[in-house]
Order: structure tokens, then C-alpha cells, then sequence
């Protein structure tokens, strides 16, 4: 079986000043990782992603810029598209755009939008993507039943990237999976980091079972939660991982989450090794404070 090749990235979101911002961006690109993403969040003091990501694209060279993700339903498609179309003309060709349905809850509250069910906010998703897909395309989008018809990239520079920057898709549910199968060039997998290596397996499988033939085509993404080296974890981890989910990170390591890597440098590549055979994951992410932790595995697997 051909496995895709290994490529690493890093996500995040804060910084003291523009001067720290742009020197991690830096940092992102010496230590060998491929991308630079930013979250869509209105909780804490997180940088805004597009504007953010075009001062990462003037400090950096080769290092590509990505989204991690939008929510869909926030912005305009169109005015979304433009965004876009300028971010990958700016960085010359190394924007990579991330959509997805949005977590509800305080986030939507925040910016001013009705409470949703995720359902509705699946539809929204889909809208997105056909409309800023088709723009980036360089096609028309007629759709009669859609709110936004006859818009094109016509007005604004096009993307460098052909036939169009590529897409990610955060998804999760049988429904969004089956949208990224058809519309996406990358997939993240939404799964809790306690949900076990079954339960991503499933999901892998329907999106296989939706994808079809363009299965072969999607690059599957795997956001680490925790990089656990021969030393003690940071303390920080433990609270972000607290935070964010309510887990306790020494159960996820003795139940052998696949969001965590741990040991020695060798030992992590065999366990991401191991994953990728199994089920065909191949692009991993990490937050910028496991980034320097995780810099031996990027350096040993990255290409390959």
C-alpha cells in the first residue's frame, strides 16, 4: 500500500507583540514544520487568523499559511473568497484554507449569531464551500437556490495556487464527513482524544465509504493534544488539556489515545509510523507550546 508522505504543522494563535508574532512564525519554519495554522476563536486573546496569517507570510519564505479553522457560517463567502484569493497572492501560492461548521455554544454568542444546531450549521458549511470553491476555481457560481449567484473572482487578483488554494474540512459527524469526502483536499478528523483509535477508525471509514473514488485524493490530518518526551509534560499541557476537553492526560496516555505521542524521539516516530499504516494518517498537528518538544520527530519523518 502507498502511504502519502509525512507533513508536520503547527497551531497558533498568540503572542505578545507583532515583533514576537512574526519571529514564532519564524521559528515554525526553521524547525522544519510545513504549515502555520490559526484557530477561528473568540475565547482569550487570540489573534484574528487572516490578518495574522498575511504578517506570517511577509516574515516567512516557504512555510505554508493555513486556517484551522474558519468557521463557515461568520463571513460572507464571497467577501471569504476574496480574503483568500489575496492571502495566497500575497504569500505567493502558500495559503491553505480551513473550513468548518463552528462549535456554537459562547463562540457564536460572542460574535452576535443565533444558537444553532449542528445540523444547520453543516448546511452553512456546504454553502461555504461551494461558493469560495468555485470562486478560488475561477467559476461562476449560478446555483439559482443559493443566495450568492453570479459572483467571480473578476475584481481582485486570483489565486496563485491552480486549479485553487487547497481546502480542508473539520469534520466529525456522518454528515460533515460526507461533505469533506466530496469537497475537501484535507480532513481533519474531529474526534474526542479519549474516543480511542476504534473510534477514529470508524470515522475514517465512513468518510472512505463517502469519499469513493477521490479517497485516495483526501490527506487525513491528526491534531496532537499532548508531545510527551523523555521528560515530565508541562504543566501547561495538563491545564490545556483540562480546559479544553476535562481530560486527565495520564489516562489518555495508558489508553493509548492516538492523540498522544510519547517517548523517546524513535519510539514517537514508530507510534505516528504505526498510525499512518493502520489508517492512512499522514498530515499532524501540534499547539506552538509542543512545537520545540516535537521538533526531533518533524526533523526524522517529515518527506518521508
Amino acid at each position: 500500500m502507498t502511504y502519502r508522505s509525512f507533513r508536520f504543522g503547527v497551531v497558533a494563535a498568540q503572542a505578545h507583540s507583532g515583533e514576537a508574532w512574526t519571529r514564532k512564525a519564524r521559528r515554525v519554519e526553521e524547525l522544519g514544520y510545513a504549515t502555520l495554522l490559526m484557530p477561528d476563536r473568540l475565547l482569550g486573546p487570540l489573534l484574528s487568523p487572516l490578518p495574522a496569517l498575511a504578517a506570517a507570510a511577509a516574515a516567512t519564505t516557504s512555510i505554508r499559511l493555513g486556517t484551522f479553522v474558519l468557521a463557515a457560517g461568520w463571513r460572507n463567502p464571497v467577501l471569504l473568497a476574496r480574503e483568500c484569493a489575496t492571502l495566497d497572492f500575497l504569500s505567493d501560492g502558500r495559503f491553505e484554507l480551513g473550513l468548518g461548521a463552528g462549535v456554537g455554544g459562547e463562540d457564536a454568542v460572542r460574535a452576535g449569531f443565533p444558537q444553532e444546531q449542528p445540523g444547520a450549521r453543516v448546511d452553512r458549511l456546504a454553502e461555504t464551500l461551494s461558493i469560495v470553491g468555485a470562486i478560488l476555481g475561477g467559476q461562476e457560481e449560478n446555483e439559482s437556490d443559493l443566495p450568492y449567484t453570479g459572483t467571480s473572482s473578476q475584481g481582485y487578483p486570483p489565486p496563485v495556487q491552480k486549479p485553487r488554494p487547497p481546502i480542508l474540512v473539520a469534520a466529525g459527524g456522518k454528515r460533515s464527513l460526507a461533505l469533506a469526502g466530496r469537497e475537501a483536499d484535507i480532513v481533519a478528523l474531529g474526534v474526542r482524544p479519549d474516543q480511542g483509535e476504534a473510534i477514529l477508525a470508524e470515522k475514517i471509514g465512513w468518510l472512505r465509504h463517502e469519499a469513493g473514488e477521490r479517497f485516495t485524493q483526501l490527506e487525513l490530518n491528526l491534531n496532537l493534544v499532548a508531545v510527551i518526551g523523555e521528560g515530565h509534560p508541562e504543566r501547561r499541557t495538563r491545564e490545556r488539556l483540562q480546559a479544553l476537553f476535562g481530560l486527565d492526560l495520564d489516562e489518555l496516555v495508558h489508553g493509548g489515545s492516538p492523540f498522544v505521542v510519547s517517548g523517546t524521539t524513535e519510539e514517537m516516530c514508530e507510534q505516528l509510523l504505526g498510525l499512518r499504516e493502520r489508517l492512512g494518517v499522514s498530515y499532524i498537528t501540534v499547539a506552538d507550546e509542543l512545537m520545540d518538544t516535537f521538533a526531533p520527530v518533524v526533523e526524522r519523518l517529515a518527506g518521508i
